[in-house]
C-alpha cells in the first residue's frame, strides 16, 4: 500500500510541476519543469534522507559513542525484526525524534540531545518504537519524497511572487500571465500543506499502535509525546521547517489558533488516548 502511495505521490509532483511550469512559462516552461520533476523524483529517491540529516546538522553515532541510543534502537530493531537502521543525534536541547531513508535496509534513526536528557530509558524505547514502526510500514520514503515536494513547491510559489513584482514570467508562449502566476501564489503554499495532512496524520496513529507493538510499552510512549508535545510548544526544534516538519513524532513548531487546524499531526490528546486503550487492550 505504501508502494501504491509512493508512486502516486511522485506522479501527482510530476503533474503538479508540469502545471506550474506552463502557467509560469507556456511550453517551455512545461519542458523545463518536466525536466526538473524527473530530477526531483531522481533525488528524492536516492539523496533526500542525506539531505534531511545534514540539514539538521545530524552526527552518526555507534554502541562506543552513544551506548545508550544505540542499544535500545538495536534492542527494538531486534524485536521488530528489522536491519539495525544507522542511529544520529541532532544537537538540540529541544526533544523531538524522527526516521528516515528510501527502505528498512537503508534506514536510519535521528534523536536529539534534549530527548536524551528529558526522558527515561522506557519512553525512549516508546518513540524509537514509533520511529521503527514508521520504518517497517516504509512510510519513511513516502515522508522524504513529501518534504522534498513540499519544500519545492513552497519555493516555487515565492519565485512567483517575486517574478510578479519584477514584471514577468519568461516566454513569450506562455498562457495565464499575470493571473496564473498570481493563482500559484496563493494555491502552491495550501496545496502543499493539504499534501502533508493527506499523508501524515493517519500514519501517526498506525505508528503509534505499531511502536507500541514493538516496545511494548504504550503508556511510556503516551507519557513521552505529554513532554515532547509541551516542549516543542515552549522552543521549536532548530532549523525545522514546515516542509519537514511531518518527519517528527511530534510538531517541531509552533501551532497555535487556526493553524492548529493545519498541524501535520494528530492532536497530543488524541494519540495519548488511544495509547491508553491499546493498554488496557481495547481496539
Amino acid at each position: 500500500m505504501n508502494t501504491f502511495k509512493t508512486v502516486f505521490l511522485m506522479t501527482v509532483m510530476m503533474v503538479l510541476f508540469l502545471f506550474i511550469g506552463y502557467l509560469l512559462g507556456g511550453k517551455t516552461g512545461l519542458t523545463i519543469a518536466f525536466l526538473f520533476s524527473l530530477f526531483m523524483n531522481f533525488g528524492s529517491y536516492w539523496f533526500s534522507d542525506k539531505i534531511v540529516l545534514r540539514m539538521y546538522k545530524a552526527k552518526e553515532v555507534n554502541a562506543e559513542s552513544s551506548p545508550r541510543l544505540y542499544g535500545i534502537v538495536s534492542q527494538l530493531s531486534q524485536r521488530a525484526e528489522l536491519p539495525m537502521p544507522k542511529v544520529y543525534i541532532i544537537e538540540d536541547q529541544t526533544p523531538n525524534a524522527f526516521a528516515t531513508g528510501r527502505d528498512p535496509h537503508h534506514a536510519a534513526v535521528a534523536a536529539t540531545t534534549g530527548i536524551l536528557n528529558l526522558l527515561d530509558d522506557n519512553e525512549i524505547m516508546g518513540v524509537l518504537g514509533h520511529e521503527l514502526a514508521h520504518v517497517k510500514h516504509r512510510d519513511i520514503l513516502t515522508g522524504m519524497i513529501a518534504a522534498t515536494c513540499v519544500g519545492t513547491i513552497t519555493y516555487l510559489a515565492q519565485l512567483a511572487g517575486w517574478a510578479a513584482m519584477f514584471g514577468g514570467y519568461g516566454g513569450n508562449d506562455r498562457r495565464g500571465g499575470g493571473l496564473g502566476g498570481l493563482l500559484m501564489i496563493i494555491l502552491a503554499p495550501i496545496a502543499a500543506v493539504l499534501l502533508q495532512l493527506a499523508i501524515s496524520r493517519s500514519r501517526e496513529f498506525a505508528a503509534d499502535q505499531g511502536g507500541s507493538e514493538i516496545s511494548g510499552k504504550p503508556l511510556s510512549l503516551a507519557s513521552a509525546l505529554e513532554k515532547l508535545s509541551q516542549a516543542n510548544k515552549l522552543k521549536p526544534v532548530t532549523k525545522a521547517t514546515p516542509a519537514t516538519a511531518h518527519m517528527f513524532i511530534v510538531n517541531p513548531l509552533k501551532s497555535q489558533g487556526v493553524m492548529k487546524l493545519f498541524s501535520t499531526h494528530p492532536p497530543t490528546e488524541e494519540r495519548i488516548k488511544r495509547l491508553k486503550n491499546i493498554a488496557a487492550g481495547i481496539r
